[in-house]
Protein backbone atom coordinates (compact mmCIF):
# COMPACT_ATOMS: atom_id res chain seq x y z
CA UNK A 1 0.00 0.00 0.00
CA UNK A 2 0.58 3.69 -0.16
CA UNK A 3 1.76 5.52 2.73
CA UNK A 4 -1.91 7.12 2.42
CA UNK A 5 -3.32 4.50 3.84
CA UNK A 6 -3.09 2.83 7.10
CA UNK A 7 -4.42 -0.58 6.82
CA UNK A 8 -2.66 -3.54 5.36
CA UNK A 9 -4.07 -5.21 2.40
CA UNK A 10 -5.45 -8.36 4.27
CA UNK A 11 -7.59 -5.91 6.15
CA UNK A 12 -9.64 -4.69 3.25
CA UNK A 13 -10.57 -8.33 1.98
CA UNK A 14 -13.35 -10.07 1.65
CA UNK A 15 -13.16 -13.14 4.23
CA UNK A 16 -15.52 -15.18 1.81
CA UNK A 17 -13.53 -14.17 -1.43
CA UNK A 18 -10.31 -13.02 -0.31
CA UNK A 19 -10.51 -10.16 -2.66
CA UNK A 20 -10.67 -6.41 -2.19
CA UNK A 21 -14.21 -5.48 -0.66
CA UNK A 22 -16.82 -4.98 -3.50
CA UNK A 23 -19.68 -3.19 -1.88
CA UNK A 24 -19.15 -3.90 1.66
CA UNK A 25 -21.53 -4.22 3.78
CA UNK A 26 -21.83 -4.11 8.13
CA UNK A 27 -23.10 -7.08 10.62
CA UNK A 28 -24.87 -6.30 13.70
CA UNK A 29 -21.29 -8.43 14.86
CA UNK A 30 -19.11 -5.87 13.43
CA UNK A 31 -17.57 -8.25 10.22
CA UNK A 32 -18.30 -7.07 6.75
CA UNK A 33 -18.28 -8.88 3.73
CA UNK A 34 -19.13 -8.20 0.11
CA UNK A 35 -22.98 -7.55 -0.60
CA UNK A 36 -22.54 -10.24 -3.24
CA UNK A 37 -20.87 -12.73 -1.30
CA UNK A 38 -22.86 -12.59 1.42
CA UNK A 39 -26.07 -13.05 -0.17
CA UNK A 40 -24.86 -16.16 -1.78
CA UNK A 41 -23.38 -17.68 1.05
CA UNK A 42 -26.62 -17.47 2.50
CA UNK A 43 -28.60 -18.72 0.06
CA UNK A 44 -26.40 -21.28 0.51
CA UNK A 45 -26.37 -21.82 3.79
CA UNK A 46 -30.24 -21.27 4.06
CA UNK A 47 -29.42 -18.88 7.50
CA UNK A 48 -28.48 -15.77 7.54
CA UNK A 49 -25.77 -16.01 9.83
CA UNK A 50 -21.97 -14.63 9.71
CA UNK A 51 -19.96 -16.77 7.64
CA UNK A 52 -17.09 -16.00 10.23
CA UNK A 53 -18.89 -16.27 13.84
CA UNK A 54 -22.07 -17.54 13.17
CA UNK A 55 -23.98 -14.67 14.84
CA UNK A 56 -27.24 -14.39 13.22
CA UNK A 57 -28.60 -11.24 11.43
CA UNK A 58 -32.00 -9.92 11.95
CA UNK A 59 -31.58 -8.14 8.97
CA UNK A 60 -32.15 -9.29 5.40
CA UNK A 61 -30.47 -6.20 3.58
CA UNK A 62 -27.45 -5.05 5.90
CA UNK A 63 -26.19 -1.52 5.52
CA UNK A 64 -23.51 -0.76 3.38
CA UNK A 65 -20.25 -0.15 5.10
CA UNK A 66 -19.17 3.35 3.93
CA UNK A 67 -15.90 3.98 5.47
CA UNK A 68 -14.70 0.71 4.61
CA UNK A 69 -15.83 1.15 0.72
CA UNK A 70 -14.46 4.53 0.53
CA UNK A 71 -10.93 2.84 2.23
CA UNK A 72 -10.99 -0.14 -0.85
CA UNK A 73 -11.80 2.37 -3.40
CA UNK A 74 -8.60 4.58 -2.44
CA UNK A 75 -6.51 1.11 -2.07
CA UNK A 76 -7.18 0.11 -5.55
CA UNK A 77 -6.59 3.67 -7.52
CA UNK A 78 -3.60 4.15 -5.12
CA UNK A 79 -2.86 0.02 -6.79
CA UNK A 80 -3.63 1.61 -10.05
CA UNK A 81 -1.45 3.76 -10.12
CA UNK A 82 1.27 2.25 -8.67
CA UNK A 83 0.94 -0.43 -11.39
CA UNK A 84 0.47 2.35 -13.99
CA UNK A 85 4.00 3.64 -12.74
CA UNK A 86 5.77 0.29 -12.56
CA UNK A 87 4.60 -0.17 -16.47
CA UNK A 88 6.03 3.23 -17.46
CA UNK A 89 1.70 5.00 -18.34
CA UNK A 90 2.78 7.26 -15.96
CA UNK A 91 4.39 10.40 -16.66
CA UNK A 92 8.06 10.11 -14.00
CA UNK A 93 8.06 13.97 -14.19
CA UNK A 94 4.79 15.36 -12.88
CA UNK A 95 2.69 11.75 -12.11
CA UNK A 96 0.12 11.95 -14.59
CA UNK A 97 -1.07 9.60 -17.44
CA UNK A 98 0.56 9.61 -20.87
CA UNK A 99 -2.08 10.81 -22.96
CA UNK A 100 0.18 12.79 -25.79
CA UNK A 101 3.14 11.87 -27.92
CA UNK A 102 5.46 14.40 -29.10
CA UNK A 103 5.81 14.68 -32.79
CA UNK A 104 8.95 17.35 -32.46
CA UNK A 105 10.78 15.00 -29.25
CA UNK A 106 9.16 11.56 -30.33
CA UNK A 107 8.63 10.99 -27.05
CA UNK A 108 5.05 10.20 -24.98
CA UNK A 109 4.12 13.12 -22.75
CA UNK A 110 1.37 14.05 -19.91
CA UNK A 111 -0.66 16.88 -20.62
CA UNK A 112 1.32 19.02 -17.53
CA UNK A 113 4.56 18.08 -20.04
CA UNK A 114 2.17 19.51 -23.20
CA UNK A 115 1.86 22.68 -21.29
CA UNK A 116 5.26 23.30 -19.85
CA UNK A 117 8.17 25.38 -21.37
CA UNK A 118 10.38 22.13 -22.72
CA UNK A 119 6.98 20.95 -25.13
CA UNK A 120 5.28 24.17 -25.49
CA UNK A 121 4.31 24.73 -29.28
CA UNK A 122 5.21 21.38 -29.96
CA UNK A 123 2.96 19.55 -31.88
CA UNK A 124 1.36 16.46 -30.30
CA UNK A 125 -1.14 13.65 -30.87
CA UNK A 126 -3.31 11.32 -28.74
CA UNK A 127 -1.21 8.22 -27.88
CA UNK A 128 -3.58 6.13 -30.21
CA UNK A 129 -2.99 8.09 -33.27
CA UNK A 130 0.94 8.52 -32.89
CA UNK A 131 1.23 4.73 -32.33
CA UNK A 132 -0.43 3.68 -35.57
CA UNK A 133 1.55 6.28 -37.45
CA UNK A 134 5.01 5.29 -35.93
CA UNK A 135 3.99 1.63 -36.26
CA UNK A 136 3.18 2.15 -39.67
CA UNK A 137 6.87 4.40 -40.36
CA UNK A 138 8.84 1.00 -38.29
CA UNK A 139 6.80 -1.12 -40.66
CA UNK A 140 7.74 -0.02 -43.81
CA UNK A 141 11.56 0.31 -42.27
CA UNK A 142 11.16 -3.24 -41.04
CA UNK A 143 10.32 -3.64 -45.29
CA UNK A 144 13.17 -1.96 -46.50
CA UNK A 145 15.36 -4.08 -44.14
CA UNK A 146 13.61 -7.18 -45.69
CA UNK A 147 14.01 -5.93 -49.20
CA UNK A 148 17.70 -4.87 -48.51
CA UNK A 149 18.29 -8.40 -47.06
CA UNK A 150 16.75 -10.04 -50.21
CA UNK A 151 19.12 -8.05 -52.51
CA UNK A 152 22.16 -8.90 -50.06
CA UNK A 153 20.97 -13.15 -50.65
CA UNK A 154 21.13 -12.32 -54.20
CA UNK A 155 24.37 -11.03 -54.08
CA UNK A 156 25.59 -13.85 -52.06
CA UNK A 157 24.26 -16.24 -55.01
CA UNK A 158 25.83 -13.91 -57.22
CA UNK A 159 29.28 -14.01 -55.08
CA UNK A 160 29.39 -17.96 -54.81
CA UNK A 161 28.79 -17.76 -58.87
CA UNK A 162 31.47 -15.39 -59.58
CA UNK A 163 33.73 -17.42 -57.54
CA UNK A 164 32.92 -20.40 -59.41
CA UNK A 165 33.37 -18.46 -62.57
CA UNK A 166 36.74 -16.73 -61.68
CA UNK A 167 37.98 -20.13 -60.88
CA UNK A 168 37.10 -21.73 -64.21
CA UNK A 169 37.94 -18.34 -66.28
CA UNK A 170 41.40 -19.15 -65.16
CA UNK A 171 41.49 -23.21 -65.86
CA UNK A 172 40.06 -21.94 -69.30
CA UNK A 173 42.72 -19.28 -69.57
CA UNK A 174 45.63 -21.72 -68.06
CA UNK A 175 44.54 -24.02 -70.86
CA UNK A 176 44.55 -21.64 -73.62
CA UNK A 177 48.13 -19.94 -72.68
CA UNK A 178 49.13 -23.37 -72.98
CA UNK A 179 48.22 -24.40 -76.29
CA UNK A 180 49.52 -21.31 -77.31
CA UNK A 181 53.03 -21.76 -75.94
CA UNK A 182 52.96 -25.10 -77.11
CA UNK A 183 53.17 -24.11 -80.85
CA UNK A 184 55.96 -21.59 -80.17
CA UNK A 185 59.82 -23.01 -80.22
CA UNK A 186 60.88 -24.03 -76.89
CA UNK A 187 63.55 -21.53 -75.96
CA UNK A 188 60.17 -19.31 -74.80
CA UNK A 189 59.48 -21.49 -71.91
CA UNK A 190 60.56 -18.47 -69.62
CA UNK A 191 58.00 -16.38 -71.23
CA UNK A 192 55.28 -19.46 -70.72
CA UNK A 193 56.36 -19.50 -67.11
CA UNK A 194 55.91 -15.54 -66.70
CA UNK A 195 52.76 -15.12 -68.48
CA UNK A 196 51.31 -18.24 -66.17
CA UNK A 197 52.67 -16.70 -62.62
CA UNK A 198 51.32 -13.50 -64.12
CA UNK A 199 47.76 -15.03 -64.17
CA UNK A 200 48.04 -16.88 -61.09
CA UNK A 201 49.46 -14.16 -58.83
CA UNK A 202 46.25 -12.37 -60.40
CA UNK A 203 43.88 -15.48 -60.00
CA UNK A 204 45.33 -15.19 -56.00
CA UNK A 205 44.62 -11.72 -55.83
CA UNK A 206 41.02 -11.91 -57.69
CA UNK A 207 39.71 -14.73 -55.46
CA UNK A 208 41.01 -13.06 -52.60
CA UNK A 209 38.91 -9.66 -53.20
CA UNK A 210 35.84 -11.88 -53.56
CA UNK A 211 35.82 -13.93 -50.26
CA UNK A 212 36.64 -10.83 -48.60
CA UNK A 213 33.18 -9.80 -50.20
CA UNK A 214 31.66 -12.59 -49.54
CA UNK A 215 32.44 -12.90 -46.19
CA UNK A 216 31.51 -8.87 -45.82
CA UNK A 217 28.27 -9.84 -47.28
CA UNK A 218 27.90 -12.75 -44.73
CA UNK A 219 28.33 -9.82 -41.69
CA UNK A 220 26.26 -7.78 -43.06
CA UNK A 221 23.12 -9.87 -43.95
CA UNK A 222 23.66 -11.11 -39.90
CA UNK A 223 23.30 -7.33 -39.30
CA UNK A 224 20.18 -6.90 -40.37
CA UNK A 225 18.68 -10.24 -39.70
CA UNK A 226 19.69 -9.16 -36.02
CA UNK A 227 18.06 -5.65 -36.36
CA UNK A 228 14.99 -7.11 -38.18
CA UNK A 229 14.31 -9.79 -35.43
CA UNK A 230 14.92 -6.60 -33.20
CA UNK A 231 12.45 -4.52 -34.93
CA UNK A 232 9.85 -7.17 -35.03
CA UNK A 233 9.82 -7.57 -31.45
CA UNK A 234 9.25 -3.48 -31.57
CA UNK A 235 6.74 -3.73 -33.79
CA UNK A 236 4.54 -6.71 -32.31
CA UNK A 237 4.61 -4.91 -28.16
CA UNK A 238 2.17 -2.37 -27.33
CA UNK A 239 1.13 0.82 -28.25
CA UNK A 240 3.45 2.53 -25.25
CA UNK A 241 6.31 0.43 -25.82
CA UNK A 242 6.26 1.21 -29.66
CA UNK A 243 5.92 4.65 -28.91
CA UNK A 244 8.63 5.06 -26.04
CA UNK A 245 11.19 2.93 -28.06
CA UNK A 246 10.37 3.98 -31.61
CA UNK A 247 13.22 6.56 -31.38
CA UNK A 248 16.10 4.78 -30.32
CA UNK A 249 14.54 1.78 -33.09
CA UNK A 250 14.83 4.35 -35.72
CA UNK A 251 18.02 5.16 -34.98
CA UNK A 252 19.75 1.62 -35.31
CA UNK A 253 17.51 1.32 -38.85
CA UNK A 254 18.84 4.06 -40.02
CA UNK A 255 21.88 2.86 -41.63
CA UNK A 256 23.40 3.66 -45.11
CA UNK A 257 21.61 0.69 -47.71
CA UNK A 258 24.25 -1.67 -48.26
CA UNK A 259 26.05 -2.45 -51.52
CA UNK A 260 23.93 -4.87 -53.43
CA UNK A 261 25.75 -5.09 -56.34
CA UNK A 262 28.68 -6.11 -56.93
CA UNK A 263 31.90 -4.22 -57.83
CA UNK A 264 33.28 -3.17 -61.29
CA UNK A 265 36.85 -5.11 -62.36
CA UNK A 266 36.40 -8.53 -60.13
CA UNK A 267 36.32 -10.79 -63.09
CA UNK A 268 39.28 -12.36 -64.57
CA UNK A 269 41.00 -9.83 -67.27
CA UNK A 270 41.22 -12.44 -70.14
CA UNK A 271 41.90 -9.45 -72.50
CA UNK A 272 45.30 -8.90 -70.34
CA UNK A 273 46.63 -12.59 -70.61
CA UNK A 274 45.36 -13.65 -73.91
CA UNK A 275 44.96 -10.37 -76.10
CA UNK A 276 47.46 -10.14 -78.42
CA UNK A 277 49.40 -13.16 -76.57
CA UNK A 278 51.62 -14.45 -79.55
CA UNK A 279 52.08 -10.61 -80.63
CA UNK A 280 53.68 -9.74 -77.55
CA UNK A 281 55.50 -12.49 -77.31
CA UNK A 282 56.53 -11.84 -81.28
CA UNK A 283 58.17 -8.16 -80.19
CA UNK A 284 61.03 -10.31 -77.96
CA UNK A 285 61.21 -13.19 -80.88
CA UNK A 286 61.36 -10.56 -83.52
CA UNK A 287 59.75 -12.67 -85.17
CA UNK A 288 56.22 -13.01 -87.82
CA UNK A 289 52.67 -13.74 -85.66
CA UNK A 290 49.72 -12.14 -86.24
CA UNK A 291 47.96 -8.80 -84.57
CA UNK A 292 44.64 -7.71 -84.18
CA UNK A 293 43.97 -4.10 -83.65
CA UNK A 294 41.32 -4.67 -81.35
CA UNK A 295 40.47 -7.78 -78.74
CA UNK A 296 36.89 -8.77 -77.54
CA UNK A 297 36.34 -8.51 -73.67
CA UNK A 298 34.40 -11.78 -72.86
CA UNK A 299 33.10 -9.84 -69.69
CA UNK A 300 30.91 -7.49 -71.53
CA UNK A 301 29.69 -10.41 -74.14
CA UNK A 302 25.76 -11.36 -73.42
CA UNK A 303 25.78 -14.93 -71.99
CA UNK A 304 24.39 -16.00 -75.56
CA UNK A 305 27.27 -15.22 -77.37
CA UNK A 306 30.10 -17.33 -77.45
CA UNK A 307 33.74 -16.25 -78.18
CA UNK A 308 36.64 -17.59 -79.75
CA UNK A 309 39.41 -18.56 -77.84
CA UNK A 310 41.87 -16.18 -78.96
CA UNK A 311 38.75 -13.44 -77.71
CA UNK A 312 38.94 -12.50 -81.94
CA UNK A 313 35.54 -13.78 -82.82
CA UNK A 314 31.94 -14.04 -81.69
CA UNK A 315 28.37 -16.06 -82.63
CA UNK A 316 25.31 -16.60 -80.82
CA UNK A 317 24.97 -19.90 -79.48
CA UNK A 318 21.45 -21.39 -77.58
CA UNK A 319 21.20 -22.39 -74.81
CA UNK A 320 23.17 -19.45 -73.01
CA UNK A 321 24.87 -20.75 -70.39
CA UNK A 322 24.67 -18.92 -66.96
CA UNK A 323 26.99 -16.57 -66.11
CA UNK A 324 27.65 -13.65 -63.06
CA UNK A 325 25.60 -10.73 -63.11
CA UNK A 326 28.81 -8.23 -63.15
CA UNK A 327 28.53 -4.48 -63.94
CA UNK A 328 30.33 -4.95 -67.20
CA UNK A 329 28.08 -7.68 -68.92
CA UNK A 330 25.74 -7.17 -71.64
CA UNK A 331 21.99 -8.26 -70.18
CA UNK A 332 19.56 -7.68 -72.43
CA UNK A 333 20.67 -8.36 -75.99
CA UNK A 334 23.27 -10.27 -78.07
CA UNK A 335 26.40 -7.44 -77.36
CA UNK A 336 29.83 -6.97 -76.68
CA UNK A 337 32.57 -4.67 -76.40
CA UNK A 338 36.21 -4.72 -77.00
CA UNK A 339 38.82 -4.51 -74.52
CA UNK A 340 40.72 -1.69 -75.92
CA UNK A 341 38.97 1.79 -75.47
CA UNK A 342 39.99 5.10 -77.61
CA UNK A 343 39.74 8.59 -76.25
CA UNK A 344 42.62 10.25 -78.86
CA UNK A 345 44.02 9.30 -81.97
CA UNK A 346 43.17 7.20 -85.16
CA UNK A 347 42.77 3.42 -85.12
CA UNK A 348 41.03 1.48 -87.30
CA UNK A 349 40.11 -2.52 -87.56
CA UNK A 350 38.31 -4.96 -89.99
CA UNK A 351 35.60 -7.34 -89.45
CA UNK A 352 34.95 -10.49 -91.43
CA UNK A 353 31.33 -11.16 -92.03
CA UNK A 354 31.54 -13.62 -94.38
CA UNK A 355 27.49 -15.57 -93.92
CA UNK A 356 26.34 -13.49 -91.07
CA UNK A 357 23.31 -11.88 -91.80
CA UNK A 358 22.27 -10.32 -88.64
CA UNK A 359 24.54 -7.94 -87.33
CA UNK A 360 25.67 -4.44 -86.22
CA UNK A 361 29.12 -3.20 -85.58
CA UNK A 362 30.94 0.12 -84.91
CA UNK A 363 31.77 2.37 -81.31
CA UNK A 364 30.13 2.63 -78.22
CA UNK A 365 30.60 4.78 -75.36
CA UNK A 366 32.13 2.90 -72.28
CA UNK A 367 29.46 4.68 -70.28
CA UNK A 368 26.75 3.05 -72.45
CA UNK A 369 23.33 1.56 -70.80
CA UNK A 370 23.75 -2.17 -70.22
CA UNK A 371 21.11 -3.39 -67.98
CA UNK A 372 18.45 -2.14 -70.69
CA UNK A 373 17.34 -2.87 -74.51
CA UNK A 374 18.27 0.31 -76.04
CA UNK A 375 18.83 1.44 -79.23
CA UNK A 376 22.22 1.04 -80.86
CA UNK A 377 21.93 4.91 -82.14
CA UNK A 378 23.58 8.17 -81.44
CA UNK A 379 21.48 9.71 -79.26
CA UNK A 380 22.34 6.42 -76.63
CA UNK A 381 26.39 6.53 -77.00
CA UNK A 382 26.17 4.55 -80.09
CA UNK A 383 27.50 4.47 -83.76
CA UNK A 384 26.54 1.95 -85.70
CA UNK A 385 25.96 -0.19 -89.04
CA UNK A 386 23.49 -2.73 -89.53
CA UNK A 387 22.74 -5.55 -91.17
CA UNK A 388 19.08 -7.23 -90.90
CA UNK A 389 16.75 -8.99 -93.48
CA UNK A 390 19.33 -8.12 -95.91
CA UNK A 391 18.70 -4.42 -95.53
CA UNK A 392 22.30 -2.33 -95.01
CA UNK A 393 21.63 0.38 -92.28
CA UNK A 394 23.30 3.30 -90.56
CA UNK A 395 22.09 3.45 -87.52
CA UNK A 396 20.94 7.43 -87.30
CA UNK A 397 18.02 8.95 -86.13
CA UNK A 398 15.88 7.47 -87.78
CA UNK A 399 17.90 5.40 -89.20
CA UNK A 400 19.22 5.72 -92.75
CA UNK A 401 18.67 2.82 -95.59
CA UNK A 402 22.09 2.11 -97.61
CA UNK A 403 21.65 1.76 -101.57
CA UNK A 404 25.19 -0.45 -102.06
CA UNK A 405 26.17 -2.04 -105.48
CA UNK A 406 27.31 -5.47 -103.47
CA UNK A 407 27.17 -7.03 -100.55
CA UNK A 408 30.71 -6.17 -98.77
CA UNK A 409 31.96 -9.19 -96.50
CA UNK A 410 34.87 -7.32 -95.12
CA UNK A 411 33.99 -3.91 -92.83
CA UNK A 412 36.69 -1.46 -92.16
CA UNK A 413 35.93 0.64 -89.10
CA UNK A 414 37.89 3.98 -88.88
CA UNK A 415 38.14 6.02 -85.96
CA UNK A 416 39.46 9.65 -86.04
CA UNK A 417 38.99 10.48 -82.37
CA UNK A 418 39.97 14.16 -82.40
CA UNK A 419 38.77 14.72 -86.31
CA UNK A 420 35.52 13.51 -84.72
CA UNK A 421 34.93 11.14 -87.99
CA UNK A 422 33.66 7.50 -87.82
CA UNK A 423 33.57 5.55 -91.41
CA UNK A 424 32.45 2.07 -92.62
CA UNK A 425 34.39 0.68 -95.88
CA UNK A 426 34.06 -1.92 -97.68
CA UNK A 427 37.71 -3.12 -97.48
CA UNK A 428 37.61 -5.45 -100.26
CA UNK A 429 36.27 -2.61 -102.41
CA UNK A 430 37.36 0.30 -101.24
CA UNK A 431 34.14 1.72 -101.14
CA UNK A 432 32.98 3.80 -98.44
CA UNK A 433 29.76 3.17 -97.14
CA UNK A 434 28.62 5.48 -94.48
CA UNK A 435 30.51 8.34 -92.18
CA UNK A 436 29.48 9.62 -88.95
CA UNK A 437 30.70 13.07 -87.57
CA UNK A 438 30.60 13.54 -84.04
CA UNK A 439 32.40 15.06 -81.40
CA UNK A 440 33.26 12.38 -79.22
CA UNK A 441 33.56 13.49 -75.52
CA UNK A 442 34.68 10.32 -73.88
CA UNK A 443 36.28 6.94 -74.48
CA UNK A 444 34.47 4.59 -77.39
CA UNK A 445 35.06 1.16 -77.36
CA UNK A 446 34.66 -0.95 -80.81
CA UNK A 447 30.88 -2.50 -80.47
CA UNK A 448 29.49 -5.95 -81.61
CA UNK A 449 26.02 -7.48 -81.94
CA UNK A 450 24.90 -10.48 -83.73
CA UNK A 451 21.74 -12.90 -83.26
CA UNK A 452 23.39 -15.71 -86.19
CA UNK A 453 25.28 -18.51 -85.60
CA UNK A 454 27.87 -17.28 -88.17
CA UNK A 455 30.88 -15.94 -86.35
CA UNK A 456 31.97 -11.84 -86.97
CA UNK A 457 35.78 -12.02 -87.19
CA UNK A 458 38.24 -9.28 -86.42
CA UNK A 459 40.92 -9.89 -88.76
CA UNK A 460 44.73 -9.45 -88.14
CA UNK A 461 46.81 -7.08 -89.36
CA UNK A 462 50.76 -6.10 -89.81
CA UNK A 463 52.02 -5.92 -87.10
CA UNK A 464 52.92 -1.69 -87.14
CA UNK A 465 49.85 -1.10 -84.28
CA UNK A 466 48.51 2.10 -82.51
CA UNK A 467 47.56 0.76 -79.54
CA UNK A 468 44.19 1.83 -77.66
CA UNK A 469 43.91 3.45 -74.25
Amino acid sequence: MSSGLSLPEEDLSCPVCCDIFRDPVLLPCSHSFCRECLQRYWETSGARSCPVCRRRSSRRNPPANLALRNLCEAFAQDRVRREATEAGQLCPQHGERLKLFCQEDQLPICVVCQASKTHKGHECLPLEEAAVDCRAELKAALKTLQDQLAALNKQRSNVDMTLEHIELQAQSISKRIKDKFLKLHQFLFEEEKAALSSLRKEEEARLHTIKEKAVSTAETIDSFSETIRSLQQEVAANDLTVLQRFKTAMKRVQCSEPETELASGLLMDEAKHLGNLKFRVWEKMRSVAPHFPVILDPNTAHPCLSLSDDLTALQHRSPAPRLPSNPERFHMSAEALCSTGFCAGTHSWVVDSTGNQDWILGLAYRSVQRSAEISARPENGFWTLCLRDGVYRAMTSPPTVLTLSGKPRQIKVELDWEGGELSFTDSEEGVTLYMFTQTFEETVLPYFYTQSKHPLRILPEPASVTRGV
